[in-house]
């Protein structure tokens, strides 16, 4: 989806949380995009540790688990967007959002 637009070039995926943030270490994107469910590490322990990152890339986490508790959570990992799976058509105005220096957490159910 994201590749589908000229202004967007995806420079690296991962398979995993640890994965991820060592890709986030190399490749020093510009934004990530995360699943919270993910192998070895989940996607709020990896966001923990690219927070650390300098300059720290915002984070939009995608989940099928969307709750109040999840977000707060995200939120406190450096987290700066959360969309529940079912919601990928507003992934590109989300990550949009985090470009602008925004947050993007729609109301968890």
């Amino acid at each position: 989806m994201l590749e589908e637009s000229p202004e967007w070039q995806v420079c690296g995926e991962a398979s995993d949380g640890r994965e991820a943030v060592e890709k986030a270490k190399t490749l020093k994107p510009d934004l990530i995009l995360m699943d919270f469910l993910m192998p070895n590490m989940n996607g709020l322990e990896a966001a923990r540790e690219i927070a650390k990152l300098s300059p720290r890339p915002p984070i939009l986490m995608l989940t099928m688990y969307m709750s109040k508790q999840l977000v707060e959570e995200a939120q406190k990992a450096g987290v700066r967007g959360a969309l529940h799976k079912s919601e990928t058509s507003r992934v590109v105005n989300a990550l949009q959002a985090l470009l602008r220096r925004e947050t993007y957490f729609l109301p968890a159910n």
